[in-house]
């Protein structure tokens, strides 16, 4: 049996983040991450940008080469899936038997793309985006496809419809919803999506659902519940995402949806630590137990995970931001967006500028903001949010579009 100083559980940015961190603070400790891919770590966000779906586009997206991990004397078990914890040992079991003991270990397991069941979902043509693997797919239909259908309204779908359309793929986007990614955004932010959608070409068909799947072994279109028949050769299914945690069962750790950490990202269990898109973890800036599935979070997390893994004891303490562009606009998210209703909602900018932010307050503070076309607030924004900024007075200034915000920053 191997046994490691660190064991790093996932190959995504969060667990190569802090392997990589672990190794600036020890030069010496053993190290070994085990990823369920068979490819070194790479950039998931880079798999619904249009770059990567030119010819030469998959030489963008490597974070890290085989090398690396040679280079840095940090075991590699790609190809591998963790199936049980023995937390009382410190032992962790792979898919194929081999068992690996540790000091301490990190679980950055990430997200899985939900299943997506309905008659004629196992078909060909019907793609999630998770992995490179799904990218890979994906890029090789795009090539021979005339017509697809996009499913769900979120941030995956919207950059595929973006992506479809500009290689001339006759596309249509069902909604669940009512409007494009309710109730996240609101009803007015919603029309300059759906509007620069349509614009585009995009047909969007609201209040729907996939009853069925049409055609043989391959995709030939979809039916809906209301029994509009839409034909299409190609379908790519943005429905969310979830944790597997089934493998945890017997372990110990704590879990609601993800794995329950504190604000060190260390779980319930001593000398195990979580991060990324499975960690549950209590937000110091934001005063809850959240739960976050984007890059940066992950990356960061991963970094201070390290840290304490290896030396120092940090608490966890970032306003995470996500942004997405496609159709000529910039959509972009911080901190906390839930519409709750212990919140209130300032806007700012126009529609008729196709320049508007929403920001979002609880107890007197900003915690969190939707903004369209309005990028370079974003960090201001934040900065905002991670000072525990009043607003109470400031209200006409935040609502005035051409207030600059730096003036509140102290």
């Amino acid at each position: 049996m191997k046994k490691f100083k660190y064991l790093i559980i996932g190959g995504g940015v969060s667990g190569t983040t802090a392997a990589e961190t672990v190794r600036q603070n020890d030069k010496s400790g053993s190290i070994a991450i085990v990823s369920e891919e068979p490819y070194p770590a790479y950039s998931r966000v880079m798999l619904s940008k249009h770059d990567f779906y030119l010819p030469e586009g998959e030489n963008k997206i490597w974070l890290k080469t085989p090398d690396w991990y040679i280079k840095e004397n940090i075991g590699f078990f790609s190809g591998k899936k963790a199936v049980n914890l023995d937390a009382n040992k410190k032992i962790v079991r792979l898919d194929g038997g081999e068992e690996i003991e540790y000091d301490k270990l990190l679980i950055a397991t990430g997200n899985c793309a939900k299943k997506w069941v309905i008659p004629g979902s196992d078909k060909n043509n019907v793609f999630s985006l998770r992995v490179l693997d799904d990218a890979r797919a994906i890029k090789e239909k795009i090539k021979t496809a005339k017509k697809a259908v996009a499913v769900g309204g979120g941030f995956i779908s919207f950059e595929m419809c973006d992506l479809l359309r500009q290689f001339n793929i006759e596309t249509t986007l069902i909604l669940r919803e009512s409007y494009y990614w309710e109730p996240i955004l609101d009803k007015n932010e919603a029309v300059l999506v759906e509007n620069a959608l349509i614009t585009n070409g995009v047909k969007i068909l609201k209040n729907s659902e996939v009853s069925e799947i049409m055609g043989g072994d391959s995709v030939a279109g979809v039916i809906l519940k209301n029994g509009i028949q839409i034909n299409c050769d190609m379908i790519i299914a943005g429905i969310g995402a979830t944790c597997s945690l089934d493998w945890l069962g017997n372990s110990g750790i704590k879990t609601n949806k993800g794995i329950l950490a504190n604000e060190y990202l260390e779980t319930n269990l001593s000398d195990i630590w979580t991060t990324g898109d499975v960690a549950e973890f209590n937000d110091l800036i934001l005063e809850e137990i959240v739960q976050l599935g984007n890059w940066l979070n992950s990356q960061q997390q991963g970094r201070v995970a390290g840290i304490n893994m290896a030396s120092n004891k940090t608490p966890f303490r970032l306003v995470s931001s996500y942004s997405t562009t496609g159709f000529g606009i910039t959509i972009s998210f911080v901190g906390d967006v839930r519409p709750e209703a212990d919140r209130t909602i300032i806007s700012r900018g126009s529609l008729e500028s196709r320049s508007w932010a929403r920001l979002l307050v609880k107890d007197g503070e900003i915690i969190g903001a939707t903004i369209i076309n309005r990028t370079p607030e974003l960090s201001l924004i934040s900065k905002l949010i991670s000072a525990d900024f009043k607003v109470s007075g400031h209200e006409n200034e935040l609502t005035d579009p051409g207030f600059d915000l730096k003036k509140l920053i102290i």
